[in-house]
């Protein structure tokens, strides 16, 4: 029995010997077989990496001679312009710039140019010239046909000869026969104008007992008007008769300030305003705090609108019986000082 377990344990450990040895021998040939599929993997990746890479190389080279030959084709064809260009530079320069007789036949035609451009300009000249004397001879005309109007007087008669028409000559002097032709000069009188829409009588019109005594307007003096720095009568007449404007105090009435209360109580009745606290109707809302207006949240109370007003009359609060009464002044005082009064009506 014990040699049976003996031959049992041995060929148990020989059978593991040579499962070992056939695993070793399955791995190490199982690894050539990888190894040798990867390398061949890694040769056709290196033919197609080469493959492709070859083409992209091909393609930019293709590209870069496309670039390089456009490059010296419009570097050709500049070179052909700019030989082009030098040559018919040279010619036009050669035949119209610096050619002699083309320049003898443009000088020739801007001296024509010039000579008749002066004959124009000369004969411009002349014209101007006679007409200016010919206006200086009219205006000496003029002044002399003047002077004779206003030397008319010593035109020589039958019974008196003229200081021109000297006994001694022979033939009368030329100043005696423009005086004959000529017409004795006649000075007007100066009319008195008068502005339009101001009317004199109007001014001197009076119009209430205060005002100043009514008084007929005098004939205007027919006389020449002084030389001097003086005004026309009808401008003094406007500004010393200045008709009576009423200033603010008189133009309003005396509880103007009453009045203007009363109408803004009216509108702001108008534009009356219900601030009553808000009572919420679902529960959703009733966490929330209502915020009242400014003015109906003062600490001074909300103002009931409609009956009273912050600028209302208290009778409780007067200090006496009676409110306050405007004194008006006299009418001579207030002639005086109708301005200073004014201003006061204006503050209050």
């Amino acid at each position: 029995m014990g040699i049976l377990f003996q031959c049992r344990d041995a060929v148990d450990v020989f059978r593991k010997k040579e499962y070992d040895a056939a695993v070793k021998i399955q791995s190490w040939f199982r690894g050539c077989r990888i190894r040798a599929y990867l390398r061949y993997l890694h040769r056709v990746a290196t033919v197609i990496q080469k493959c492709w890479r070859g083409y992209l190389g091909r393609q930019h080279y293709q590209l870069i001679v496309k670039l390089e030959f456009c490059t010296m084709k419009m570097n050709l064809y500049n070179a052909m312009a700019v030989r082009i260009q030098k040559r018919w530079r040279g010619y036009r320069i050669r035949k119209y710039c610096f050619n002699y007789f083309y320049l003898k036949e443009y000088l020739k035609a801007v001296s024509e140019t010039n000579d008749a451009i002066r004959e124009a300009l000369e004969e411009f000249a002349e014209m101007k010239e006679r007409e200016e004397k010919k206006a200086d001879l009219e205006r000496e005309e003029k002044k002399r046909d003047y002077q004779a109007r206003k030397m008319h007087y010593l035109l020589s008669t039958k019974q008196i000869p003229g200081i021109y028409n000297s006994p001694f000559r022979k033939d009368p002097d030329p100043w005696e026969l423009r005086l004959q032709k000529a017409k004795p000069l006649i000075s007007q009188r100066p009319k008195v104008k008068q502005k339009r829409g101001v009317n004199i009588s109007n001014r001197l019109a009076c119009t209430s007992a205060r005002s100043l005594p009514q008084s007929e307007i005098l004939p205007p003096i027919d006389r020449k008007q002084c030389q001097g720095p003086f005004r026309d009568i009808t401008e003094v007449l406007e500004q010393r008769y200045k008709p009576l404007e009423p200033t603010l105090w008189m133009a309003e009435p005396i509880n103007e300030l009453k009045m203007a209360r009363e109408e803004l109580r009216k509108q702001e009745w108008m534009r009356n305003i219900n601030d009553n606290m808000f009572l919420p109707f679902s529960s959703y809302h009733k966490n929330k705090k209502y915020i009242p207006l400014m003015h109906s949240s003062s600490k001074y109370g909300p103002n009931s609108y409609g009956s009273q007003h912050f600028r209302d009359e208290n009778p409780k609060k007067w200090i006496c019986d009676k409110d306050f009464q405007t004194v008006l002044p006299s009418f001579d005082l207030f002639s005086k000082y109708g301005k200073l009064y004014s201003k006061a009506g204006q503050i209050i």
